[in-house]
């Protein structure tokens, strides 16, 4: 059963650990609902439906026909290693903590820098050039990638050609390509929040909710929206289509439902690690590693959308 990061803090007798999971997910909505299956291996193989069979009516005593096959998508979410070293030069640590906690000062910075790395990778991770973006092979493919941003498809809503002015209407249809229930998330740039923001204000709509630790935050038609600070206000497109991240001035509104059965993370044993290295030989200082066995599965195609060419 998937699990959400706060969840696996819990879980936890490690102080230091609680800590650094805090850190990461306070500032970070994404991560506050994300859920991640543990898996035991180095990655997870799993079917994706790519059609459905279709039922028939048939008469009483009357020969049934063979089902038609069902196609499926193969896929395969391998965990990859996500992590930075935290070193505290113990000069600095012997002669400043009285003031403040300069290792825990230190270790959290990291972490925050991990959240980061995750974010960005969640949206443009690519394992193989794609629309412009160079190949990080020891990363894992993002959501961009994994929703083929740049093929037109049911899932991709276009703002037109060349992109135009982000609308609630595009907006609805955005949230009506998720099946099964509205998204969990609806994910953008600061810029697109700012003309929603302005939008929902025009029309007279105003929802709020909180997130778990009480922060007040927009909601539009009951779902969260929240920004990542890494998806770019500036993509190209043309004929409607992504032709890349750069060389526009358009961005990309993401609606996403969680879980086994939709956009779910996938984590080695344990979550984060954080491991003591020690005292270093090569210098004054001593270390500390934050490690995440980390990867994204993308379970079904009707479970997430993206509104593409989305201006201000």
């Amino acid at each position: 059963m998937p699990t959400v990061l706060s969840e696996y803090a819990k879980l936890s007798s490690d102080i230091l650990l609680k800590g650094i999971v805090e850190t990461i997910i306070k500032d970070s909505p994404l991560l506050q609902k994300l859920p991640f299956i543990e898996i035991t291996g180095n990655a997870l193989a799993y079917n994706r439906e790519k059609s459905m069979t279709a039922a028939a009516f048939y008469a009483v005593d009357g020969t049934w026909s063979a089902p038609p096959a069902v196609s499926f998508d193969k896929l395969t979410a391998e965990l990859k290693i996500l992590g930075q070293d935290a070193d505290v030069d113990n000069y600095i640590k012997a002669t400043r903590s009285n003031v403040q906690d300069i290792e825990a000062t230190i270790v959290e910075l990291t972490a925050k820098s991990v959240r980061s790395k995750f974010e960005n990778t969640f949206i443009y991770g690519t394992t193989s050039d794609y629309l412009g973006l160079s190949a990080e092979a020891n990363a894992f493919d993002g959501i961009w990638k994994l929703m083929d941003t740049g093929t037109a498809n049911g899932q991709v809503v276009s703002m037109g050609g060349t992109g135009a002015t982000l609308t609630l209407a595009k907006l609805d249809e955005l949230i009506d390509t998720v099946k099964g229930g509205k998204p969990d998330l609806l994910m953008m740039s600061r810029r697109s929040r700012r003309k929603l923001n302005a939008l929902m204000r025009a029309a007279g709509v105003v929802e709020v909710g909180q997130d778990e630790f009480g922060n007040f935050t927009t909601l539009y038609n009951g779902i969260p929206v929240t920004v990542n600070d890494w998806v770019v206000d500036t993509h190209a497109l043309a004929g409607g289509v992504e032709t890349a991240t750069t060389g526009g001035s358009n961005s990309v509104i993401y609606a996403l439902s969680f879980g086994e059965g939709a956009v779910c993370g996938i984590i080695g044993p344990g979550g984060i690690q954080i491991e003591p290295v020690g005292v270093l030989e090569s210098k004054d200082a001593t270390r500390t590693r934050i490690k995440w066995y980390v990867s994204l599965a993308d379970f079904c195609l009707q479970k997430r959308g993206a509104l593409i060419g989305v201006q201000d």
